[in-house]
């Protein structure tokens, strides 16, 4: 009797360990590439299906955008609006009740930066995203980032 208890109380927690696991279903990469005295830096989202995340110029009233920071450091300049590359679609979603953008597989975005000549530097920020599916949506979540320069 003790052993069937004890056999079911492992299955029970192996079970409760898979439900609780926190989904977390984008991948990022984060990269600079020199281009002379300028840099250009480099993030990538890498979406698992049937997720996707979205953009930074959604709307109001609809899904968190995704919104990438730089914390200031007196050797960096940055150089205009951060910028995003992939397969953008555009739909009316019926949860939010609003047109989103968003993007599906992956997304680039790209910031042209400007750093000191002749030093040594990184850059650090965050990424705040939300991920949805067809069925739910997670919390918003930050990512924080240290790229050497």
């Amino acid at each position: 009797m003790k052993k069937s208890f004890l056999i079911a109380v492992v299955f029970l927690l192996a079970a409760a360990k898979g439900f609780a696991q926190i989904k977390n279903p984008v991948e990022w990469k984060y990269e600079a590439k020199k281009k002379g005295a300028a840099c250009q830096v480099v993030i990538t989202a890498t979406v698992q299906k049937p997720w996707h995340i979205y953009s930074q110029n959604t709307g109001k009233g609809g899904p968190i955008p995704t919104k990438i920071t730089f914390n200031k450091n007196p050797l960096v300049t940055i150089e205009g609006i951060t910028k995003e590359t992939g397969k953008l679609e555009k739909v009316f979603d019926k949860s939010f009740n609003t047109e989103v953008l968003f993007y599906s597989n992956s997304l680039v975005f790209t910031q042209e930066i400007k750093v000191k000549a002749g030093v040594k530097t990184n850059i650090t920020g965050t990424v705040e995203y939300m991920v949805c599916d067809d069925e739910q949506c997670l919390p918003p979540t930050k990512k924080t980032f240290d790229i050497k320069l």
